[in-house]
């Protein structure tokens, strides 16, 4: 019987980070750009970053800004937004969400094939879910399944890259629909779509059972426990 392969989000499906993600991107942006004109300030409280790949985070950030995006502007940025998340500890707003680590671990003596989908950067990811326990169920480079935000800015390209990386681990090629995307924002659904993947959309985000379902996902849940979202993915 093939087995599905398991592409998991991160922030909103597995952890909720709290403020960390957000203030380590502050102090990055601070350090390279200087404090932020109080004129462009109201843009980036406007802005609605859910889902998003952090590449394309930095983009929006310097578009908001009036400042022009730049590769190696942007690689600073989230090089110094990862020095600054490692320097944190978890806070108390950290939280590993509901049925994520019971689920993790029954997929994990199934054996199935699980892995991440995710914008984080690979290091910004496996911070993450080390503060919850929970980085050794995936890998972050070389033989595994991941799509991480340096496939690509948009989301779709991440899709494709963790199927292209399921192909080479399995030895055999693993076609969209043969993938479940696991995700809790609108954008995690789209991309999905676009690269040919059902989605299971989970409201632990944002985003509520009726937004996700209004969406387009193929079926939603309320939260990762129970064994009904066992059996389903497994």
């Amino acid at each position: 019987m093939t087995r599905r392969v398991l592409l998991f989000d991160v922030d909103g499906t597995l952890v909720r980070a709290g403020k960390a993600g957000s203030r380590a991107f502050e102090a990055s942006l601070l350090a390279e750009l200087g404090p932020v004109d109080p004129a462009r300030s109201s843009h980036l409280n406007g802005l609605r970053l859910d889902g998003m790949t952090d590449r394309l985070i930095v983009r929006h950030i310097l578009d908001a800004l009036g400042r022009p995006f730049d590769d190696d502007l942007c690689d600073r940025i989230l090089a110094g937004y990862i020095r600054q998340l490692a320097a944190q500890e978890r806070d108390a707003s950290f939280q590993v969400l509901p049925g994520v680590v019971e689920l993790l671990e029954a997929l994990r003596a199934r054996g199935a094939p699980v892995g991440l989908c995710t914008g984080n950067v690979a290091e910004g990811a496996r911070i993450k879910l080390s503060w919850g326990g929970i980085a050794h169920h995936f890998t972050y480079q070389d033989a595994g399944i991941y799509g991480f935000a340096s496939d690509g800015e948009a989301r779709e390209r991440i899709v494709e890259a963790a199927l292209m990386r399921a192909s080479a681990l399995l030895d055999r090629t693993v076609p969209p629909g043969e993938a479940l995307v696991i995700g809790d924002t609108p954008r995690d659904v789209d991309a999905a779509h676009r690269a040919g993947c059902p989605v299971l959309g989970v409201a632990t985000g944002r985003f509520t059972v009726e937004e996700l379902k209004a969406c387009g996902a193929d079926r939603v849940a309320a939260n990762l426990a129970g064994p009904d979202v066992f059996e389903l993915l497994a």
